[in-house]
């Protein structure tokens, strides 16, 4: 169980009806305006349904979306959990969920500060509410969301890969090779266009451990159970539902480690376990049941950590540390452990906090 909480957050004199903004659809949903980077064909999202009004949406490929979103129908409204990495993704789904209902987007709940689940924040807000960990918004105001290793990764080097994709179409041949290495050209340019509409907006309701919200006759509780895959990861458990949304604090695979706490991550996965639920849809990956995954995590951080923690001792520099660590013996959970060796981003974080550079 969790200890008691020293500041509990109540929702804002009930988020409190009278306060709230009118019932207004999503604005850029409303006007008709695309935001840049919404060139794509075919939906951008397939959204599975889970139970009734729960719905899980998943990228099709053919937009990049960046993670999942859950979207929780309910008697008058909706709430999303996390909204894309960009506007243009945000808007793809708000678009594509008309099919399911004509009900205005109310709330959005960030589950973390990460790009790819909070830079769409600006198509819902200001009439929906944005809601997130008082961390997140401390991040996003900070601009942290559009700087560091996962950043400069996936969007900061979009430039120098457009530009690159440019020479090769520009010096090959007509025929299929060509039309593909065109097709990447432009799915990348898309992007691009999408990236630069970005204007970071951070949650404007926040908490520190624990809200709940009861929206119709649908309870919906969001919890920060511990630091894990970042400082203020929020879950939304529903209880009457026995539906879990877990971000990245658990997802279908393994969760990306370069702005982790990785040993507290461990203790804060025990927590998780105490929820009563069947089903789970994480930031990353398929919809699965159950709270093995949770033992399968546990596992591979401990073996991580531990591994770290010995090669830091043994002064090896954290990047040729990432080329030792041998995570295979994880395989069986995760199949695609077949080399030794992962991302550099988990070592120089692991090493941040053992040298107390971030805290």
């Amino acid at each position: 169980m969790m200890a008691p909480m020293s500041n509990r957050f109540r929702l804002l004199s009930a988020l409190c009806l009278a306060g709230l903004p009118p019932l207004l659809v999503i604005p850029s949903a409303a006007q008709g305006t695309k935001p840049p980077g919404s060139d794509f064909t075919g939906p951008a999202f397939t959204i599975n349904k889970i139970q009734d009004g729960i719905y899980h949406a998943v990228g099709t490929g053919a937009l990049s979306v960046g993670c999942n979103a859950s979207v929780i129908v309910n008697e008058d409204d909706v709430l999303i959990v996390d909204s894309n990495s960009s506007p243009a993704a945000a808007f793809a789904l708000a678009q594509e969920l008309k099919a399911i209902t004509t009900k205005p987007v109310r709330y959005v709940v960030n589950t973390h500060w990460h790009w790819d689940h909070a830079h769409g924040n600006q198509v819902y807000a200001p009439d929906a509410q944005v809601i997130g960990h008082e961390f997140t918004r401390r991040m996003l105001a900070a601009g942290e969301s559009k700087r560091g290793r996962s950043w400069d990764m996936f969007v900061g080097s979009l430039p120098p890969q457009v530009e690159a994709l440019r020479q090769q179409v520009g010096a090959a041949a007509d025929g299929p090779a060509g039309d593909e290495l065109k097709a990447q050209l432009g799915a990348k340019e898309n992007y691009l266009r999408a990236t630069s509409a970005i204007r970071v907006t951070p949650p404007s309701v926040t908490f520190s451990e624990s809200m709940t919200m009861f929206l119709g006759g649908r309870e919906i509780r969001l919890l920060f159970l511990g630091r894990g895959h970042t400082g203020g990861d929020v879950v939304v458990f529903l209880p009457k539902e026995r539906v879990l949304v877990s971000g990245d604090l658990l997802t279908a695979g393994p969760a990306y480690l370069g702005d982790a706490y990785p040993e507290e991550w461990i203790a804060t996965l025990d927590r998780l376990k105490t929820l009563d639920f069947d089903t789970v849809l994480p930031g990353h990956g398929a919809a699965f049941q159950g709270k093995a995954k949770i033992d399968h995590f546990q596992s591979y951080l401990k073996d991580f950590w531990s591994q770290a923690l010995k090669l830091h001792a043994a002064g090896v520099k954290p990047e040729e540390a990432a080329k030792l660590v041998d995570l295979r013996s994880h395989a069986v959970d995760y199949p695609t452990l077949t080399t030794v060796g992962v991302l550099d981003h988990g070592l120089y974080r692991a090493y941040d906090l053992l040298d107390g550079k971030v805290r």
